[in-house]
């Protein structure tokens, strides 16, 4: 089965976090190819060592990602 997931990655530091969404899965890594590689990792360890309910739990069906303009002041 595969899944089409999503990748967010930022800067922390003098690295790079990065998170699936979906699974709530976070990695790191010291650029950001590193971060995408380290996290598509982590997601294959966590498929391979969750049970299907933790896969249903966790796994979230759509997922959004946009930006917001905010003014202040």
């Amino acid at each position: 089965m595969k899944y089409q997931l999503t990748a967010i990655i930022e800067r922390e530091g003098d690295g790079y976090v990065s998170l699936c969404p979906e699974l709530d899965v976070a990695s790191q890594g010291a650029t950001v190819e590193q971060a995408k590689v380290n996290l598509h990792e982590a997601v294959e360890l966590f498929f391979e060592c969750a049970s299907q309910e933790e896969v249903k739990k966790r796994l979230h069906g759509e997922i959004y990602v946009t930006q917001l303009e905010v003014t202040l002041g």
